[in-house]
This record gives structure tokens, C-alpha cells and sequence, in this order.
């Protein structure tokens, strides 16, 4: 393989990844554009939702690599496990808002940040004592159908990824430009107490933002698992983090800008693997976030907006 079929496999890579990491972003940038605030249980209600899609796999007798599935069987199957982990995420999202965090709001300072803390360490544990701490096998039902594009190989399971992401990031942007609810979001991003007095009822829209970022974290968990043929108890930490830069390099609050951050943050991850090593990775994106923090912090969408703290 030449040294062009191997950037153009990397750039292959990245953009699997960079889907995963936009869909996670967006959680991050709904909930801090109404809010303001930092969602670190988003990391794993990600997490959760890797497990969700896995068990409801499962269910359907999938497990490890073993079964492939075609046409119909495929189509069916891969939707419920995508609703199934976007429809439970959503749920743990708005319970974390409407019981946690609603009785937070009025209160100034870091209560609500420090309370998704702990419910991000609920989640973890709660997982852990109930699966363990070893990685699973998750189900791969995608039959071993490949592309060949000059050098590099182009899987099912990509162009699968890619759709999916395509799809629901259409649909996210459909809805926050064109309906009610999303001009409702909107308003109450920019100004919550002039959207309250224009009769948009904050509270639903905060809980929408929470039910959807959410949602959003549990189908970027099953890409994870369908990406990686594993899930593990600490696959949020890394990934979240990931995330986090990603929509803070598009320009935390900004929608199209997570999703250009996490294509980006994909991107440079699997190319940096390939130039200096996957050790430095890390290195190279927590990097660019500091970098982008000190010199930039609206990202690269972002703008300056008044604090509403």
C-alpha cells in the first residue's frame, strides 16, 4: 500500500470517527447553548447507550461476529437497536434534567456542573457492578462486504455510519431551523427570560434539549460499538472527551459547528495515528483544545454572546 492509499484509508477512518464524535458533540452544544452548562454525565449516557444497542442485539440471538444478517432482517434489526439506545438515553436525559437538574436552575455557580458529575460516576458504577469491567464482544450482523478505492478499503460498516449520522444531523438541523420547537429552542438560546414572556415554555424546551442531545449520545454509542466490535465500561471518558473538544473547536452552543468540529477531531486523529503514532494522539487533540481555548474560545462557528448567568 502506498503512502497515498494509506492517508486515504486514515481519512476513511477519521470520518467514521469524525461521525461518531459530531453526534456526541451535539449533546454537549444543545444543552450548553440554552444553559450554559457542561454536561459531563453526556459522557456516559454514550456509554450506557453502547449496552443498550448491545443487549438489544442481543436479544435478537446476535453475538460476538458470528450471525450475519441481509436485506430486511438487517434493516429491521439495526433500527430497533438504534431506537431502542436513542429512546432509553433520551429518557435518562430527561430524568437527569427534570429531577436533578430543574431544581438546580435558579441556584448561581457550579451546583448543576458539579451534580452531572456525579451523575456521570452513578452511571459508571452502576454499569460496572452490573456488567463488570472487561470489554464484551459487540454483535457484528453487517455482512464482510468491502469497497476497493485505489488501495484502500472502503467497509459496509462505514458507508452504514456514515449514512446513519447523515441522516440523523439532517434531521437535528430540519428541526432546530423549520419547526417550532426548534425556533422555540432558539429563542430561548439567545434570550431565555424574553422567549418565557413570548409564551415559549422553557422548561419543555430545556428538556427537548436534553432528550435529544441524549438521544444523539446513544446512536453515536452504537456506532462506537459497530466501529469497534467491543463495548467497555470507560469507552465515555476517551470518547467524551473527544467529543468535547470537538464542539468546542466548532464552537460549543453552535450546531453545524460541533458537527464540523467532530469531523475534524476525527480527522485528525486517525491522521496523527498514522504520521507520529497513536501515542501521541492524545497529545495532539487535548492540545488543540488548550490552543483553542486560549486563542480562540467561540471556535471556529462560534460568536461572542452575552453571558446570561
Amino acid at each position: 500500500m502506498t503512502t497515498a492509499d494509506l492517508f486515504l484509508q486514515q481519512a476513511i477512518n477519521g470520518l467514521s470517527l469524525g461521525a461518531m464524535y459530531s453526534l456526541l458533540a451535539l449533546g454537549f452544544t444543545l444543552v450548553y447553548g440554552i444553559m450554559e452548562l457542561i454536561n459531563f454525565s453526556h459522557f456516559n449516557v454514550f456509554m450506557v447507550g453502547s449496552f443498550v444497542a448491545m443487549v438489544t442485539l442481543q436479544m435478537f440471538g446476535l453475538s460476538g461476529q458470528d450471525t450475519i444478517l441481509t436485506g430486511l432482517p438487517l434493516v429491521g434489526v439495526m433500527l430497533v437497536a438504534f431506537l431502542a439506545s436513542m429512546t432509553l438515553c433520551g429518557a435518562i436525559g430527561v430524568a437527569i434534567e427534570r429531577f436533578l437538574l430543574r431544581p438546580l436552575r435558579a441556584v448561581k455557580g457550579p451546583a448543576a456542573m458539579i451534580t452531572t458529575i456525579g451523575v456521570s460516576y452513578v452511571l459508571f458504577n452502576a454499569v460496572l457492578l452490573s456488567i463488570g469491567a472487561d470489554s464484551k464482544n459487540f454483535p457484528n450482523p453487517l455482512p464482510p462486504l468491502t469497497f476497493a478505492i485505489g488501495g484502500a478499503v472502503l467497509r459496509l460498516r462505514e458507508i452504514l455510519i456514515w449514512i446513519i449520522s447523515l441522516v440523523l444531523m439532517g434531521g437535528l438541523t430540519y428541526f432546530v431551523q423549520f419547526t417550532r420547537l426548534g425556533k422555540a429552542m432558539r429563542a430561548t438560546a439567545q434570550d431565555p427570560e424574553a422567549a418565557r414572556m413570548m409564551g415559549v415554555e422553557v422548561d419543555r424546551v430545556v428538556m427537548t434539549a436534553f432528550f435529544v442531545g441524549s438521544a444523539l449520545a446513544g446512536a453515536s454509542g452504537m456506532i462506537f460499538g459497530l466501529y469497534y466490535n467491543l463495548s467497555k465500561v470507560d469507552i465515555g471518558f476517551a470518547a467524551g472527551l473527544r467529543a468535547f473538544t470537538a464542539a468546542v473547536l466548532g464552537g460549543i452552543g453552535n450546531v453545524p459547528g460541533a458537527m464540523v468540529g467532530g469531523v475534524l477531531i476525527g480527522l485528525i486523529e486517525a491522521l496523527s495515528g498514522q504520521v507520529v503514532g497513536t501515542a501521541w494522539t492524545d497529545v495532539i487533540i487535548f492540545g488543540i483544545l488548550v490552543l483553542v481555548l486560549v486563542f480562540k474560545p467561540v471556535g471556529l462557528m462560534g460568536r461572542v454572546a452575552p453571558n446570561k448567568s
